[in-house]
Order: structure tokens, then C-alpha cells, then sequence
């Protein structure tokens, strides 16, 4: 069974302004959490925050790109990209 991926109106804001390789990465993974859950731990860095939040890197480097997604417990088999961008203005 695969699960529904969708971004907030904020997430969706900071795509628009990823560089294209970055944007690719988050497409990437965003697949990946569909096909196979939040639990993504053959990303770079990836952990989880709490029991409902995870993060990972898109891009290592200068500057560090990131992602934030929860699970939404009320819902079956969801999850949300609360937060894309860079490492130093993460929600952690």
C-alpha cells in the first residue's frame, strides 16, 4: 500500500525557490516516502526528530539543504513536508 505525500503551503513556497538540483532531490525523495514510508534511512543524514518527525539532507555542502516531513497520526498512511531548505533556518 503506498502512502500520500503532500507538501504545506510554506514547503511548497520554499520549493519554488530551490535550486533545480535540490527541487530534484526533494522530488526523489517525496517518491520514495510513496512508495515506501517516512522512514527513509538510506538518505544522507537522515534521523527522526520525535515519533512523527523526520529529517534528512538533500544536498551536503555550503550551503546544506534540507527536509522536514511528518506522519499525520489522524490520518492513515500521510505524511506532510512541513519545511524545505537550508540547514541553518530548519525547524529543529
Amino acid at each position: 500500500m503506498t502512502w500520500t505525500v503532500e507538501l504545506t503551503n510554506k514547503a511548497k513556497k520554499q520549493t519554488d525557490k530551490l535550486p533545480k538540483a535540490v527541487r530534484d532531490s526533494l522530488m526523489l525523495l517525496m517518491y520514495e516516502i510513496t512508495a515506501s514510508g517516512p522512514v527513509r534511512g538510506n538518505w544522507s543524514n537522515y534521523s527522526k526528530l520525535s515519533s512523527t518527525e523526520h529529517h534528512c539532507h538533500l544536498k551536503k555542502g555550503k550551503p546544506t539543504y534540507v527536509a522536514v516531513w511528518r506522519e499525520d497520526k489522524g490520518r492513515v498512511r500521510f505524511v506532510e513536508v512541513t519545511y524545505v531548505g537550508t540547514h541553518e533556518k530548519a525547524p529543529y
